[in-house]
């Protein structure tokens, strides 16, 4: 956008090239955010949500597959425990 006004147009580049400015300098600062929370994160021993999740996930799967082998494993004592008990 131009007008006749060679003030107007510095002045429009000059807030466009601010605006650029400013927006890789926030982008900048939510890096270095994004870092020390990370740093932080490290040295208090935290892990990320999604190794969590995946964690979580795990240990339910082998949660219920205890369960299925205990479940398995439980009417076997049963029929030994059954037979014992009519031998005496």
């Amino acid at each position: 956008m131009h007008s006749q006004n060679p003030f107007l147009d510095e002045f429009a580049k000059l807030t466009q090239a601010a605006m650029g400015i400013a927006q890789t300098a926030g982008e900048e600062a939510k890096t270095a955010m994004r870092a020390q929370a990370d740093r932080l994160a490290a040295e208090f021993d935290l892990i990320r949500r999604d190794d969590f999740e995946a964690l979580k996930a795990e240990v339910a799967a082998l949660r219920a597959e205890v369960a299925e082998l205990k479940a398995k494993k439980a009417p076997a004592k049963k029929s030994a425990a059954g037979s014992d008990n009519a031998a005496e």
